[in-house]
């Protein structure tokens, strides 16, 4: 009868640089916005430009429905990011949203394209008459969070105006399944006042986002974090409502 050895798991090892970063960081510490920000713009850089992102702890249950949170946050100082936009609508709506800078606009051929597995933007729009179609795409959209939503303002006759939006720097949020929330607030190029103005306004939002049915602690924790660095813990007074 054969024999199995259980080996040991071993920890993930981690670069040099992250070692360094981390030493930047004081683990039995809770950070403001200021000092916070302030310790990323020290962190060692990689050879590209790192995405700055706030993410929380929630304490509610992610399998009831009615606790889910989700919503938008225009950042006062945009995301950094080029945002690709499809937009999903006919006539003068989708002529007002090739006008706002949409990079893909149409209908049955963009439905067909998704279909087919295509997935290269970053956020969908379509007008309300398109969603019926659009539906049908859940398989392809939902998974990856690109699924048009009123409570995103994705969904909407105005696509001049949800373009222009997404493209200005507002973000979306949505509570995941292990009862997270995380968000990109920036880059690291970014000045220390922007990354503080821009993480303060999705605290907010993320705040205001509180189910009614939410009971206890609604945010337990909340860190700010480079790509690849550690995450840095916030004082509980940021977050706590």
């Amino acid at each position: 009868m054969a024999s199995f050895v259980l080996l040991p798991i071993m920890p993930k090892k981690r670069s040099k640089r992250y070692l360094k970063a981390a030493e930047l960081v004081d683990p039995e510490k809770d950070y403001s916005l200021e000092e916070a920000a302030a310790v990323i713009k020290k962190f060692p850089t990689p050879k590209f430009e790192q995405t700055v992102t706030v993410s929380f702890r929630m304490g509610i249950d992610p399998r009831q429905s009615d606790q889910m949170v989700r919503g938008t946050c225009p950042l006062p100082h945009g995301s950094g990011k080029e945002v690709r936009v499809l937009v999903f609508a006919k006539g003068d709506a989708a002529a007002a949203a090739e006008k706002a800078g949409a990079e893909l606009v149409g209908f049955e051929d963009m439905i067909k394209k998704v279909s087919d597995g295509f997935i290269d933007f970053d956020v969908a729009v379509a007008t309300p008459d398109a969603m019926s179609e659009v539906r049908k795409l859940g398989r392809v959209l939902g998974p990856r969070g690109l699924m048009p939503n009123p409570k995103t303002g994705t969904v909407t006759d105005d696509t001049a105006a949800a373009v222009q939006a997404v493209k200005a720097g507002r973000v979306d949020f949505k509570l995941d399944r292990n009862g997270n929330i995380a968000v990109p607030v920036g880059r690291v190029g970014f000045s220390e006042s922007q990354l503080v103005e821009n993480t303060a306004a999705v605290i907010d939002a993320v705040q205001r986002a509180k189910p009614p049915t939410a009971k206890g602690r609604y945010i337990t924790s909340a860190h700010l974090a480079a790509t690849m660095s550690p995450g840095i813990a916030l004082l509980p007074s940021l977050y706590t409502i």
